[in-house]
């Protein structure tokens, strides 16, 4: 299968190209230049690999939580390159996409992703080896780290629990107040990392037209619930 998955909805931007059972990647830290960074990364995966986009099986992209801006440049970008070559598109969250890393490197059984997402808030999943990939076990939230509810995050522990993401960095005495987890140098999403949950929804069918493609910002229906009136 080759696939190429693309990331922006971070600080981090990244594109990861896998053909078959090879994978070459290119990732920077680089705020607010994702516009400038992305397509030229994309172009040299495909020269570096000796392929056109329309030789590929499909594209996926970063769908968030993340940084607003960043994961409609993502979306906006996959959709352009996918209806060209028309490819059909899958979203990978990027919490999952940092605890599949974690699952890869460091051999995970358990992951607590969490993302800074301003406001004293944090984006946080968990996620379970599921063998090799990783499984959401509840849905993906916005909340403040002071309003965690540990108990119905860790139910059912199997083993050592491993921390990813910005959240742990700017909110570490609130988050290890709540879960015991052992802190990684994980911070950021990484495309790279896409690829194996990307390879299984292709595989079960999910990819989606183009046009289709959409950003989860998870903090859509809070913002609704806040508005005057509702």
């Amino acid at each position: 299968m080759k696939i190429l998955a693309i990331d922006a909805a971070t600080e981090a931007c990244s594109a990861a190209l896998q053909i078959n059972d090879d994978v070459i990647a290119r990732f920077e830290v680089a705020p607010q230049q994702h516009s400038q960074k992305l397509l030229p990364f994309v172009d040299e995966l495909l020269a570096e690999a000796g392929m056109s986009l329309n030789q590929l099986d499909g594209i996926a992209y970063g769908q968030g939580p993340g940084s607003f801006t960043g994961v409609r440049i993502g979306v906006a970008i996959t959709q352009g390159l996918a209806f060209g070559a028309d490819l059909p598109t899958v979203g990978i969250s990027s919490l999952a996409t940092m605890a599949q890393q974690a699952i890869n490197d460091l051999g995970a059984e358990t992951v607590i992703a969490a993302i800074d997402a301003r406001m004293s808030e944090v984006y946080l999943g968990r996620y379970q080896n599921s063998l090799g990939l990783a499984l959401a076990n509840v849905k993906e939230t916005v909340i403040k780290p002071d309003s965690i509810e540990p108990l119905e995050l860790e139910k059912s522990n199997t083993g050592p629990v491993i921390a990813v993401g910005t959240g742990w960095q700017t909110y570490e005495q609130e988050l290890s107040q709540k879960f015991s987890a052992e802190t990684s140098k994980i911070l950021l999403p990484n495309a790279q990392f896409m690829l194996p949950l990307a390879v299984q929804q292709f595989a079960e069918g999910v990819g989606q037209q183009a046009e289709l493609a959409q950003p989860n910002y998870v903090r859509d229906e809070v913002s609704w619930k806040k508005l005057p009136g509702r």
